[in-house]
This record gives C-alpha cells, structure tokens and sequence, in this order.
C-alpha cells in the first residue's frame, strides 16, 4: 500500500471547498457527532504483553471532510480515551480511517509489523506529529504559533493532529473543518520527519518455552521501559515445585529491562505446564499502536497516564517425546499468522492447521506462516503431546483500504446539540444500515438539521489510496 499524501494536494482547495467545510461544521454543531457504530465487543485479543484496554468515547474531537470520487462525507476527527486493565488511562488517535470502531472494545498494544502501519514508509512521520502536536503538546498558544494561527482550542488541535495523521495513516483526501484545524494539520504534514518505531512498554522473549524436567527451561528476556517489573510465579508453585529462578538458580521476585529468568522444574515433575506473569506500572510509549481481535479500528498512543502492563510466558515439559513451545503473532508483511514452535524433545512434533501437516523435528525451532485473507477472522487450536492444547484466535486486520467502495449509514438515537467547537460527549450511534445504504446528499442532511430530524452520520467508504 502506498500511503504517502502530496502536501499540495490538501492547501488551496479554493471555495469549492471550503464551502464543503463551513457545511460540515455547521452540521457538526446541530447533533454530537463520532465516528464509528456501537457493536459490542466480545472476546479477548491474544496478548503480546504490553497494554491491555477497554475502547472509551471519542472525547476531544472536531469535525473533518473526506473527499472521495467526487463526493465529500464528514467525520468526526479527534483524540479516544481508553482505561487500561487494572489502572491508567489512555488517549489515543485512529489510524483506520475507513473502519468503525466498536464500543468497549478490548484493545492490546502491539507492534507496527501486526497492522496497517506495516509497509507504511511514512508511519516514521506519524510519530512525529504525536510527539510535536496535541496533546504532548499541551502549549496551545506554542503550537498555534508554530501553525501560523490565532489560536487553538483542544477541539481544533485534536481535529488538525487526527486530519495530519489520516494523511499518512491511510492516504486520504481529508481536510479538517475548521480553518484553524486545518492549517495545523497542513503544518504538521509538511514538518512531519521520520522517527523510529517506538518499543514495547513490557513484553517477554520468547513467550513460550519448553523442555525436560529437571532443566532449567528458558531463558526468557524482559524488555520494558519500566524501571523494574514484579515477577508472579506460576499460582500452583506450591504444589508443582516450579520456581523462577535466575541463571544462578537465585529465586527471581523482580526484574528489570534485559533480565532474563528460567523456570526451574524439579526433575521427578510430571508432564506438565506452568506460566507466570510479569507486571509493571509504566507510561506507554507515544506512538504505539493499539488493535482489538473484533475488527475495531485500529488506534495509535498519544498519551499515557502511569498504566499497569503485563506480560505471559508459559513452560511446558515433559520425560519423554516432542516437546513443543507455541507462540502466535500477526505478519502483515506475509498477509498471516506466525506460528513459532520450538521443539525441545526428543522426537518430532506433528500438527495440523488448516489441511495441511506440519513436522517440527527434534531439537528445532521453525516458524510457520499461515497465510489468511484481510479481514478473515482465525481461531486455530494446536493439539499438543499428554492433552496440552495451544489456542490462538483474532482477526487479520493489516490495511487500511478495502477493494470496495460503499458507505454505511447510522443514526443519532438521540441527537443532542453541541456548540461549535465544543468538546463532545461522544453520544451513542444505533447501527440503521449495511454496505448497500443510500448515501445522504447534503441538501438532505441540511433538511434534516432545520427540521429537528435525526442527523445522519455518513462514515468512511473504502476507497484505494493515491500512488506515489
């Protein structure tokens, strides 16, 4: 996918379009606006470490023009809050256009190689607006006069900083509402550098490990930006006798960044498994993407209060036979899943996915890429030796346009007013269509909003991006 977005392409529109954007906000200030349907979330994403989250409302937003094939469509454009599982609070921007969110979504953060900013040669200088705009940059007369503006509310630097990152996320024609959001977002655009992807606030290599017992079975390196991290032993300890141990056999309570502990299993064990988890309290870092396995868009840190992080490794053993490690993660580079199994027996590990065998010899580690279809949803159970089963489930979710073009249509329950510039309260959306909706003209939505009628959210439609 080629997302890179011309600079001259979004300035001088003329007043062709910025007609389009004085309609759009005039209709944001009849009804509250936000940009992605209400489909409960269910089940839990599989986890890398890192953050865990629940999706929040839409809290700091302005309005936004998307313009595709000739036509324009407004969204709501501005700063997430997420509240992170067992304490912290996160805020996020989007980084998928063109998909909806879904409200209390479980969210995990995650690296840029497992979502549509893998490939992206501009993800670099998304980065970079993060760190140079709102809400890092909290200054606002700072950063209008960086922008070459009056002023900035937090609507208009939230609107500005999303529009900027829609241009290099997902390649789009997209103009921010408000004359001064918008002149942000083209100085953002044009400023914008390419920063490096930032590292996980907690995560544990490999996540699983596996061997005899009577081993010392690992190692297993933290790497975190926590200054230290508690170490929980497996809850059973007691009565299977695994420890944590360091290389020294040195029981192991806390770590720090490139730590790395073994699961001492004492040798007359019984086949079995044991996992620990390891637990910090850290700010994430900015720029960290955040996705959820139930097709909710996916979002990029902006901010981060002190948060609790965590992270799982799992040991398995046994006397005898194949002795398999399994771990998951998503390739988007691939278009898959990885599959890594690391065969620390003394006999080949066999398995199936999908129809076809799989043979991991004794004494070697292979990963294996199951290839999938975007959007396709995976559920994989991996069949191990003595009744051990590995399960691994979540959507493919790598890119950030479709191959068709449609656009759904919600409505407002209850549309409440909201003053021009205001913060929204990120009011709920009842989902009313599906891909074959008919789009609402703007003569219509204005009808509409002089008649008290609901207004009508048009959300993004699939569009292929401009090439380079």
């Amino acid at each position: 996918m080629s997302s890179a977005f011309s600079v001259s392409s979004t300035r001088g529109r003329g007043a062709a379009r910025l007609a389009a954007a004085t309609l759009v906000w005039g209709l944001a200030a009849a009804g509250t606006i936000v940009c992605a349907g209400t489909a409960v979330a269910d089940g839990t994403p599989q986890s890398p470490g890192g953050a865990t989250a629940t999706l929040g409302e839409l809290k700091t937003y302005g309005s936004a023009v998307v313009h595709d094939n000739g036509e324009d469509s407004w969204v709501s454009a501005g700063l997430f809050e997420m509240s992170v599982d067992d304490g912290g609070m996160l805020q996020t921007y989007c980084v998928d256009l063109h998909n909806p969110t879904q409200r209390d979504a479980k969210y995990q953060e995650t690296s840029w190689s497992g979502t549509s900013l893998n490939g992206n040669k501009d993800a670099g200088r998304i980065r970079w607006i993060l760190q140079n705009s709102y809400p890092q940059v909290n200054d606002l007369a700072a950063l209008a006069g960086k922008a070459g503006v009056t002023g900035l509310t937090e609507q208009d630097a939230a609107a500005g900083t999303q529009v900027a990152i829609w241009r290099y996320s997902d390649g789009a024609d997209v103009d921010a509402a408000d004359p001064q959001a918008e002149k942000l977002a083209d100085y953002l655009q044009k400023n914008a550098r390419s920063l490096p992807e930032p590292a996980a606030s907690l995560t544990l290599d490999p996540a699983a490990v596996s061997g005899h017992a009577g081993e010392l079975l690992g190692p297993v390196t933290v790497h975190t930006n926590a200054g230290s991290v508690t170490v929980t032993p497996p809850a059973d300890t007691a009565a299977s006798g695994v420890k944590v141990v360091d290389k020294d056999g040195k029981a192991v309570t806390s770590a720090a960044n490139g730590s790395k502990f073994f699961f001492d299993v004492p040798k007359d064990s019984p086949d079995g498994s044991a996992s620990l988890t390891v637990q910090a309290s850290t700010t994430v870092p900015v720029g960290r993407a955040f996705t959820s396995e139930t097709r909710s868009q996916t979002q990029i840190l902006a901010g981060s209060s002190e948060s609790t992080v965590s992270a799982t490794a799992v040991a398995d053993w046994a006397e005898k036979g194949a002795i398999p490690a399994l771990s998951a993660q998503k390739n988007c580079a691939k278009g898959g899943v990885d599959i890594t199994a690391a065969n620390k027996g003394d006999e080949p590990f066999t398995f199936e996915l999908m129809g076809i065998e799989h043979t991991i010899e004794a004494g070697v580690s292979q990963r294996i890429t199951i290839p999938l279809q975007e959007d396709q949803a995976y559920d994989f159970t991996i069949a191990g030796p003595n009744g051990v089963e590995k399960r691994f489930k979540g959507v493919l979710d790598c890119k950030t346009q479709g191959g068709t073009s449609d656009i759904s249509t919600q409505t407002l329950s209850e549309p409440s007013p909201a003053s021009v510039g205001g913060s929204g309260g990120g009011t709920d959306l009842a989902a009313t269509g599906g891909s074959d909706a008919t789009p609402v003209i703007a003569g219509m939505a204005i009808a509409l909003v002089v008649i008290g009628g609901a207004v009508v959210v048009l959300l993004r439609r699939k569009q292929t991006p401009p090439q380079d």
